[in-house]
């Protein structure tokens, strides 16, 4: 019977506050997590929180689209699988990551900048000639 009162006493000990900042939203989420718990579990609480909550904007439940950032260890955030507690941190921030574009729209961007410069030096070589030509 001590044995199974010391591992409530373990488990207890384990637990402790976070507070995470969704990035773009006013206010902070607080709530207890186990330090072994990983940043995905973590991130999925602190989504469904947020929407329970009703705030705003409307951030989805997608845990692969987002970031949870340590606030006291720069731009390096968890990875999903990290133990939240590794750290030491409390106080986290939630940002969506930024998309990537495909190939076909990176490519079609770079290929519309080509042209942009290319009519900008033709529409300027032309206005240049009728202009010197016209004196």
């Amino acid at each position: 019977m001590k044995k199974m009162k010391s591992n409530v006493n373990e488990d207890k000990s384990n637990r402790f506050l976070v507070t995470v900042n969704v990035f773009g939203s006013a206010g902070a989420i607080r709530f207890v997590v186990k330090g072994d718990d990983d940043a995905a579990a973590v991130t999925q609480t602190a989504l469904k929180m947020y929407a329970r909550e009703g705030r705003l904007p409307i951030l989805g439940s997608d845990v692969d689209t987002f970031s949870l950032y340590p606030t006291d260890a720069g731009f390096q955030a968890l990875n999903p699988w990290e133990k939240i507690g590794s750290r030491g941190a409390r106080n986290f921030v939630l940002s969506k990551k930024e998309s990537k574009p495909h190939m076909t729209e990176a490519r079609s961007e770079a290929i519309n900048r080509k042209a942009r410069g290319w009519r900008a030096w033709l529409h300027k070589s032309l206005s240049l000639k009728i202009l010197s030509h016209s004196n």
